[in-house]
């Protein structure tokens, strides 16, 4: 009987484990399917690791049963002793040499590629009129949300990294609040994001995100920074070069756009009255607000990061955010309301309707 239910515990793990396991392999998030530059290097570098790992165990592991089997009991008879080869200067070495030189094996190509990755200079490389020619996001990490500012475009935008394909994209990396830790998983590795210094790195992308999944690449925070961590998600849209200056000159004709307390559409009133003083409309600009900014919400991919791009989400989203995301500066210090007070259900549906609205690729 107990072999069985034993037998049954086997079997559960290892189907949850297939279940966990079979989204390992998607192109908009996997490690194993990498989309860059900085992806396929760090790739092989495990490939190269796990290879040399995998090596040792089994030569250790066949020089074990060999002694086992050749020198068992069985075989050799109680009162024989093997040849002692304590002392060997022979066996000391070649147990000293070989572990020394798959150590270098390893860390050569993993002391030049750090070093590779963290060589930034062309963030800060000029052309002939001054302007900075590579492309560089400041990206603040928030409770529990992403700001994306574009400042050599004079750009900023939220929970949704915009990139164009085929050139190296810099990132300064700095938090607002606690450690929270930058990850693009099919793209490159983490980089944390402190309070108290700015991280730089660069991250390539080499195919469009329109075909994927949703059309995007998944982000993740990957420091646990409080209750809602797991669901600090963004996302990252990747686009051809033309498709990107397209985007950013849509941006751009967004300044000066806001939302009027006295207009006639009370969802455009709720907003200017409860929401614009945390959330800008405008891409244009530079970072730095309370909330993120919603100038491309409708364009976006998800509702917080991770509900249901929907007017049935975000309006439960309205309602009451700290549900969804516990330990959210939407909510007041109690964490029982919401910041901007009690709206209606039809201010709230006309908020709804009004924030989906906002969108500069439509």
């Amino acid at each position: 009987m107990m072999k069985g239910l034993k037998k049954w515990r086997l079997f559960s793990l290892l189907a949850v484990m297939m279940v966990f396991l079979s989204g390992c392999g998607e192109d908009y998030l996997s490690t194993l399917k990498p989309s860059g530059e900085v992806g396929q290097q760090q790739l092989n570098l495990l490939l190269l690791t796990t290879v040399i790992m995998t090596l040792v165990v089994v030569v250790v592991s066949v020089i074990y049963l060999l002694a086992f089997v050749k020198y068992r009991r069985a075989r050799v008879g109680e009162n024989v002793i093997p040849k002692q080869v304590e002392g060997s200067h022979t066996l000391e070495v070649i147990w000293t040499v070989i572990p020394i030189i798959l150590l270098l094996i390893i860390a050569v190509p993993v002391v030049t590629t750090t070093y590779k990755f963290a060589d930034v200079a062309a963030m800060d490389e000029v052309d002939e009129e001054g302007n900075k020619t590579a492309l560089t996001v400041n990206v603040t990490a928030k409770l529990y949300w992403w700001e994306f500012e574009y400042p050599n475009q004079g750009i900023v935008t939220a929970q949704e990294l915009v990139v164009p394909t085929g050139e190296k994209v810099y990132f300064n990396l700095i938090a607002a609040d606690v450690k929270h830790s930058f990850w693009i998983p099919a793209v490159g590795g983490k980089m944390d994001t402190n309070v108290e210094n700015v991280n730089k790195f660069y991250l390539v992308f080499d195919k469009e995100s329109q075909d994927l999944k949703d059309g995007v690449f998944y982000g993740k925070c990957a420091e646990l920074c409080g209750p809602s961590h797991a669901l600090m998600d963004f996302k990252v849209k990747t686009l051809s070069p033309d498709a990107f200056d397209a985007w950013v000159d849509a941006m751009k004709a967004t300044e000066g756009q806001t939302a009027d307390k006295a207009s006639t559409d009370l969802g455009e009133a709720t907003f200017a009255n409860s929401c614009l003083g945390c959330h800008a409309i405008s891409g244009s600009g530079a970072g730095g607000a309370p909330g993120p900014n919603l100038t491309t919400f409708g364009d976006r991919n998800r509702v917080a990061g991770f509900l249901e791009h929907n007017e049935e989400s975000l309006k439960a989203w309205i309602k009451n955010p700290g549900e969804f995301k516990p330990g959210n500066l939407m909510m007041n210090a109690e964490g029982t309301a919401p910041i901007y007070g009690d709206l209606s259900d039809e201010e709230i549906e006309a908020l709804a309707t009004y924030i989906m609205g906002l969108s500069v690729e439509k």
